[in-house]
């Protein structure tokens, strides 16, 4: 394999903040990638093998790639044609283009292929093995040395290796090789030998191996090789795959007797100046296949990484150990389960925990590896990370066995947040989104827009990785009863890429507080899922401060109507096949809990509505603490405790209308409610303790009483909560009771007509235009007609709210008081001028304090009582102002509707 790639000296890296890595200075600093990541996600054009590159390395800015290929290509839409390169290219590590060193890698009989490649300290000399008998045409035996100044053979190294070379480590004066060999020179040497890297003599350094090598490096101080590989022996010792020797004479340092699974071996080993890292492949069940971290003082372990996705390569940099796998399934260390393979990932040196650098690539080609070897080349002070394995496409872009990302010039923006936003008591709304994506920035900025304003009026720094894209939130204080509100969110990385603009949301605030859900936030849940998002795959999470989102699976039915409780909020409808939530934390669930949900269905097939698996897609392996029901529309809440224990109601609930579930537990055991009342109970106070998450609609449940045809839920769920708590008695009651409560209702009115008068111009008519304006003096006033409805029976008016949108002409914004007075005479939008203007009353019924240029919706309260008269005929507004900076804003005129005069008005109970 690869020499080592420590830095002699350790780089210190600022974990904190935003900013750019921090080094010590031989290369610039990454380009403003979350610290400590040394590099973008971002590929550079590259040109590509045709088939399968195995081996990487680096000397003087070129960049040596080997494997079994014939040719090499532009990358797609650049300029060049093709060219013949037989198992080996040379490319230029800044360009990606080949440079003129051309080697052709050949054998008489069989395929011939380069496994491994490694420069010698100096750089002057490139070590290539691998199955071949000849470079250029000069004879040698799966071994050669190149030099690399004239791109030619060394005929002076002429080891004979008796079959493939996989791995190479070098030092000043000795080359040690890993691979199928049994014999060297004719001398038995199975598995690992050393040579001289002059003339390739052979040394009496013995590492003698039952199975083959795969992995050679030698500890920084030159006493000790590392050795890796399908061994279960090395010099008739157990130690299977890992085995540490010394450097001269190949006997046993440190052996690592049922260290590594029996069915997994040592593809890849690292160095740097503390330890080494091991990168594992198993085959069967059970098996490693994850990453090691080892200290080179005592050569223990320091952590070890249980990832499954058959590791090919490691590679320490900068503090980070950057690895090429397909892993699939890191539950093992608390991230994600079992589903979509991920081929590159980033972890510190001290810790399995995984950051925020994930390009990935696909499995590709030969054996569907993806990536297979990664190696760090530099140019003009800038390094770039090369990979190389047999994928054919990098991003979800085509590109084939080899692509670089550099240290500089991020370029990648984070995907768009998907945004919500809801309000449920008077003077405030939550905001909350789900984060993005960034390839190479953990840690992004969210600014939230109001009304359209390009200024934020909140900002919120929140971490995000690809397995773990938890909700944000930001609460907005300043928000008016009564009053409507749109939000949009961007995400900003380190180095200044912004996402487009979240789709707006918008919320009206009520006047009173909602008492549903104000009372299920008060009383402690910590997930509350309302279900009235509009768009997949983000299910918000409404709860006082949990952030704890679902993700949609499946493309569950959005905003049914009705839903469980009064109002505007809707439901969500599962199809019984395929559609779930499932929360997107992984977590722990104590002792003491309450599951809430309202659920509708007519169906005969069962499913479940609520419960907590250990996987996030797809059916869990482990799962209880849920809610069910059977064929026959019984409800089953279940534990696991060893065995299944159980509570089923006698009545079935599948009567196409809306019920109420409550299953409790605590110190007291389980309780479940139905529609207010208690059903039943069971002295059980313990359950299976697992990290999962919790899921709405689908998941396992096999092995359990009265199993439903389906998993799948078919029905409509709404206002799913969790509380870390037991609800007593009186609040599951509450809670049942207050769902039928009557609420708020909003009407949102457009201008019937909307007018101005311009003294200017006394006799024109404005009643077409698409804008509208407001000064003292010269004086414009605007006029908006408005049909107001009768009071829904029951309610009264509680309030009333203008909303204007400033137009996009410059300086359409003003530093003057806008005033909302009544029109007192009659006048009509197409008979309207300064001379013909209509009387105003007052006193105001509102007021604009001024309105900051820049397009945007700007919102003034109004009195309710003044308006309340007018309910159930036409009532019109003036805008007025004292002063002499002009306001303008959009008509009803206006295209596309933008912004049109809109009056909300909020009714209530009296």
């Amino acid at each position: 394999m690869r020499r080592s790639r420590g830095l002699a000296a350790a780089l210190a890296l600022s974990l904190a903040g935003t900013g750019a890595v921090v080094g010590l200075g031989l290369v610039p600093d990454a380009a403003a990638v979350t610290p400590p990541v040394a590099f973008t996600a971002d590929p550079l054009p590259t040109w590509q093998p045709n088939g399968v590159v195995w081996a990487l390395a680096e000397a003087g800015g070129t960049v040596f790639a080997g494997g079994t290929f014939s040719a090499v290509r532009p990358p797609a839409g650049a300029a060049g044609t093709e060219r013949q390169a037989v198992n080996f290219a040379a490319l230029d590590a800044a360009t990606g283009a080949p440079t003129s060193c051309e080697l052709s890698f050949t054998v008489a009989s069989g395929t011939a292929t380069v496994r491994a490649l490694t420069v010698s300290p100096d750089k002057k000399t490139l070590y290539a093995g691998g199955y071949f008998g000849a470079v250029n045409g000069t004879p040698v035996s799966s071994i050669a040395a190149i030099d690399v100044a004239t791109c030619t053979v060394k005929p002076s190294f002429r080891p004979a290796f008796a079959a493939t070379v996989r791995a190479i480590a070098v030092t000043g004066d000795t080359v040690y090789a890993g691979g199928d060999f049994l014999t060297v020179a004719g001398q038995p040497r199975r598995r690992f030998a050393a040579v001289a890297a002059a003339d390739g003599a052979l040394r009496p350094f013995r590492a003698d191996a039952d199975e083959p090598g795969r992995a050679v490096e030698v500890t920084p101080d030159g006493r000790n090789v590392l050795l890796g590989g399908d061994f279960f022996t090395l010099n008739g010792t157990d130690t299977h795959a890992l085995a540490v020797v010394d450097a001269a004479s190949g006997a046993l340092t440190k052996a690592y007797p049922g260290f590594i699974e029996t069915n997994s071996v040592v593809k890849d080993i690292a160095t740097d100046a503390t330890g080494f890292y091991t990168a594992n492949e198993g085959t069967g069940g059970g098996v490693f296949d994850g990453r090691i971290a080892l200290d080179l003082a005592g050569f223990g372990q320091r952590w070890r990484d249980t990832c499954l996705g058959a590791t090919q390569a490691v590679l320490p940099y900068r503090n980070v150990l950057y690895s090429a796998s397909h892993a699939h399934d890191c539950s093992g260390v608390g991230e994600f389960p079992d589903g979509q393979r991920h081929h590159l990932l980033a972890q510190p040196t001290t810790s399995t925990g995984k950051l925020g650098w994930s390009p990935d690539t696909n499995d590709g080609i030969g054996e569907g590896i993806g990536p297979r070897v990664m190696a760090v080349g530099a140019k003009a002070g800038v390094p770039y990370l090369w990979l190389g394995g047999e994928f054919t496409t990098v991003n979800g872009a085509a590109q084939q066995s080899l692509t670089r990302f550099s240290s500089t010039n991020d370029t990648g923006a984070p995907t768009v947040p998907v945004a919500s936003a809801a309000a449920f008591k008077s003077g405030e709304v939550q905001v909350r989104w789900r984060t993005s994506l960034d390839l190479d920035d953990s840690a992004l900025t969210y600014r939230i827009h109001r009304n359209g304003s390009a200024t934020p009026v909140g900002t919120v720094t929140a971490d995000s990785l690809f397995f773990k894209r938890p909700q944000a939130s930001w609460t907005d204080t300043t928000a008016q009863a009564g009053q409507t509100y749109t939000y949009r969110v961007t995400a900003t990385d380190a180095a200044g890429n912004t996402s487009a603009q979240s789709a707006p949301v918008t919320v009206t605030v009520p006047v009173t507080a909602d008492a549903y859900p104000s009372r299920v936030r008060a009383d402690g849940a910590q997930l509350y899922w309302r279900y009235d998002d509009a768009v997949l795959p983000y299910a918000a999470d409404s709860s006082a401060g949990g952030n704890e989102a679902g993700v949609h699976q499946g493309g569950p039915a959005l905003r049914q109507s009705p839903g469980a409780v009064g109002g505007a909020s809707t439901a969500i409808g599962f199809n019984g096949t395929d559609a779930h939530v499932y929360g997107d934390r992984r977590q722990t669930v104590g002792g003491t809990y309450s599951i809430e949900t309202w659920f509708r269905t007519g169906t005969t097939q069962g499913g479940k509505l609520v419960g907590f698996g250990n996987q996030q897609a797809g059916g869990s392996s482990r799962y209880d603490k849920h809610v069910y029901m059977t064929d026959d529309g019984r409800l089953v809440y279940g534990v696991y405790t060893g065995a299944t224990r159980t509570i089923t109601t006698a009545a079935a609930y599948n009567d196409d209308k809306w019920h109420h579930v409550v299953a409790a537990q605590g110190p007291g055991g389980m309780a479940l409610y139905v529609d207010g009342v208690l059903k039943g109970t069971l002295d059980v106070t313990t359950h299976e303790d697992f990290a999962g998450y919790w899921r709405t609609g689908f998941d396992g449940l096999g092995g359990w009483p009265d199993r439903p045809g389906s998993e799948h839920w078919a029905g409509r769920l709404d206002e799913t909560a969790i509380y870390p708590g037991v609800l007593t008695a009186a609040q599951v009651k509450d809670h049942f009771t207050l769902a039928s409560a009557p609420a708020d209702s909003v009407v949102t009115l457009t201008a019937a007509e909307d007018t101005y008068a311009n003294a200017g111009a006394p006799a024109a008519n404005y009643g077409t235009s698409g804008s509208l304006a407001v000064r003292g003096t010269p004086l414009y006033t605007s006029y908006l007609r408005f049909e107001l409805p009768a009071a829904p029976a029951g309610k009264v008016l509680k309030s009333a709210a203008l909303s204007v949108k400033t137009s996009t002409m410059a300086g359409a914004g003003t530093t003057d008081a806008v005033s909302v007075v009544p029109v007192t005479g009659a006048w009509s939008e197409a008979g309207t001028s300064y001379n013909s203007r209509p009387a105003t009353g007052s006193p105001a019924l509102g007021s604009f304090p001024g309105i900051p240029d820049g397009s945007a919706v700007h919102t003034a309260g109004l009195n309710a009582a003044a308006l309340a008269g007018a309910l159930g005929g036409p009532y019109g507004l003036a805008l007025t102002a004292a002063g002499t900076d002009a306001l303008w804003l959009w008509s009803s005129e206006a295209a596309a509707n933008e912004g049109t005069p809109q009056l909300r008005l909020t009714f209530g109970a009296p």
